[in-house]
């Protein structure tokens, strides 16, 4: 049986996956092959829409995430990052973009992974903001 937690996990894999295979232009899947529905996953993940969480200061989201279990805050760092980033390069939204790098930067602190291509979109998403 799923509890909550898990589904709520495996949405925001799914969503993270979803927003790298848009960022790098290779949307193949078949959830790519809908209209992704930002407002209805955040509801999902969050309990409120994307307006509501993109309304939040990056303070705010970072308490949200502190309360979920720490293990997963790294998933929760990585979706936030993609997504704010992928709405901020689609809609030139530079408090987007200043969003997606506080994430990933907090993503790699706490995945301790390497990830040249998140580091990449940080430098890129600091050229944007200068």
């Amino acid at each position: 049986m799923i509890t909550d937690k898990e589904f709520t996990l495996r949405l925001i894999r799914q969503l993270s996956q979803a927003l790298e295979k848009l960022i790098l232009d290779k949307p193949e899947e078949s959830l790519m092959q809908k209209e992704l529905d930002f407002d209805s996953l955040m509801r999902d993940i969050f309990k409120m829409s994307f307006t509501e969480i993109s309304s939040k200061t990056k303070e705010k989201l970072i308490e949200i995430v502190n309360e979920r279990q720490e293990r997963d805050h790294k998933d929760y760092y990585e979706m936030l990052g993609n997504l704010f980033y992928f709405k901020g390069k689609t809609e030139s939204n530079n408090d987007f973009l200043d969003k997606a790098k506080t994430f990933y930067e907090l993503y790699l602190q706490t995945s301790g992974i390497f990830a040249l291509p998140v580091i990449n979109r940080i430098s890129e998403i600091k050229k944007a903001l200068e």
